[in-house]
């Protein structure tokens, strides 16, 4: 794979302005198991934050916004966002403690120079008898963007956007299915109620534990074929943004070889994850993360 898969290629649509600029970048990453009391939790901090910074490297200057899952609390966050590079970004966190039973949540790093935090919420899933599953909640965070004055046109955007940070539940267990299936309906649930609210501008973003079909505006700058994880020797797309109101957006896999390692079992390259069952295998993650170039219709 390429530093960023595809994006030398033919891109289908046309997002960007005449000038070829995007309006916000949007980076999403399963970050697998980011948990403070597990042996090398500095060292995957760090790379973590060198990732994203490498991403603002590739994209003409750091995502505003951040979505994660698999992290264990706020905790860790904050040494994410203060102990490592990242240190001199401007990055606020949003985090709510979920019920999975795992441990872990999603969570959402926005720039404090582009956006204030109007509110954010967790949005619990429930069963058909209205209990709430122990399963990750999806996030949600309206953000209204600050003054843009002395700003570059590309990171402009004109009013509101609501951010939802997913991770459904996962293939593992009997008749797993309709969980993600509930997970799914409350994310479209979501959307109507925000568009009913007049938040136009939407963008979920997350790990869906299914192969995800972007949404109308969302255009692959990768090829045929290309995933975020590999599964017995073949790759998956599961992670993406499968909601897109207000915006168009390019979407990226990103791949840069620091996230890779050999597939000696099949061919190739495969992400190079953190843990070999209880064997530390030296990684930051099974997950390629994902980049999404948006520009906001007028």
């Amino acid at each position: 794979m390429s530093l960023i898969v595809g994006l030398g290629l033919a891109f289908l649509g046309h997002p960007v302005d005449e000038n070829g600029e995007p309006g916000f970048c949007c980076m999403f990453w399963n970050v697998e198991n980011l948990f403070e009391g597990r042996p090398h939790f500095r060292d995957k901090c760090n790379g973590i934050a060198k990732t994203i910074m490498l991403a603002g490297d590739a994209f003409g200057g750091l995502p505003d916004v951040v979505g994660l899952a698999e992290v264990e609390n706020a905790s860790v966050l904050r040494r994410l966002t203060s102990s490592t590079g990242l240190r001199k970004s401007d990055y606020a966190i949003v985090h709510y403690d979920s019920p999975d039973r795992r441990g872990i949540d999603c969570a959402l790093l926005y720039r404090r120079s582009r956006f204030r935090k109007v509110f954010s919420k967790p949005c619990h899933l429930r069963d058909s008898a209205g209990r709430i599953l122990p399963t990750r909640d999806i996030l949600l965070a309206v953000l209204e963007p600050l003054a843009t004055a002395g700003l570059p046109s590309r990171r402009c955007i004109p009013e509101s956007v609501a951010v939802l940070v997913n991770h459904h539940p996962s293939k593992v267990g009997k008749d797993s299915g309709w969980r993600r299936a509930v997970a799914m309906a409350r994310l479209l649930d979501l959307r109507d109620s925000l568009l009913a609210e007049g938040i136009s501008r939407i963008i979920a973003v997350g790990d869906f534990n299914d192969a995800v079909a972007p949404a109308a505006g969302v255009y692959p700058a990768y090829p045929p074929g290309a995933g975020t994880i590999k599964f017995q020797g073949r790759w998956e797309k599961i992670d993406g943004c499968p909601v897109l109101e207000g915006f168009s957006a390019r979407e990226h896999i990103f791949a840069p070889p620091c996230l890779s390692e050999p597939d000696r079992r099949f061919t190739g390259l495969k992400p190079h994850r953190s843990w070999s069952g209880p064997r530390w295998n030296g990684g930051l993650s099974d997950h390629y993360p994902i980049i999404l170039e948006c520009l906001p219709f007028n």
